[in-house]
């Protein structure tokens, strides 16, 4: 006797839910059935939002940053910017979070990820090469390492600095890293102290 089971359409439409990320598959199923019961008002809207979005952003050759085809990337089009300091973040997501801030007004250069040995992810899987070129076709007097705080992101930094260093002119700094606001000495682990410690300032 055969079992029961979700159409054919049904079960594609799950597999594919499956493949974003941090959707596993009862979240998949949820979502599937979710939007089959909403109908095709929103199925509709919703799969010519990812139609268009996939047929227009794409990846700004220059900093990596979302690029629309029909107003270019706002960050490198932008006229009122810094074009005296670059910041080197690891996904065009961290560009957001930084812009939220209002700190900082100069360029991005985005990654791509980070080094990651285990991943099998080295300097010439990032945008590595698009960075060298980028700063030797500029008059760049700061880099900042805007990158994670855990192994990878200290090797990443590490690799960029010792590369950058060498580059006259060029301050490469990196992001303070400490115990957050509100947050108290025993909810920080060994790194973040060390880290609060050196980038300790002043207070006279």
């Amino acid at each position: 006797m055969a079992s029961i089971d979700y159409p054919a359409p049904v079960k594609t439409l799950i597999s594919h839910l499956k493949r974003l990320p941090g959707v596993g598959p009862k979240s998949a199923e949820r979502i599937a059935i979710w939007l089959i019961q909403h109908g095709r008002d929103l199925t509709g809207l919703l799969s010519q939002s990812l139609a268009e979005a996939g047929e227009v952003v794409g990846e700004c050759d220059i900093c990596g940053f979302f690029s629309a085809a029909e107003e270019g990337c706002r960050i490198c089009g932008a006229m009122d910017r810094e074009m005296e300091s670059l910041c080197i973040v690891e996904q065009p997501t961290d560009i957001l979070l930084l812009e939220r801030s209002g700190a900082f007004r100069g360029q991005y250069h985005v990654l791509r990820g980070k080094i990651s040995p285990l991943d099998d992810v080295g300097p010439s899987d990032l945008r590595i090469a698009e960075l060298v070129k980028r700063l030797e076709d500029s008059s760049y007097r700061e880099v900042i390492l805007a990158l994670s705080a855990d192994v990878e992101g200290e090797a990443t930094a590490n690799y960029l600095a010792d590369m950058l260093g060498e580059k006259e002119g060029l301050r490469v700094s990196r992001l303070a890293h400490g115990i957050s606001v509100g947050g108290g000495l025993e909810s920080a682990d060994e790194l973040t102290l060390l880290r609060a410690l050196e980038g300790r300032i002043g207070m006279g």
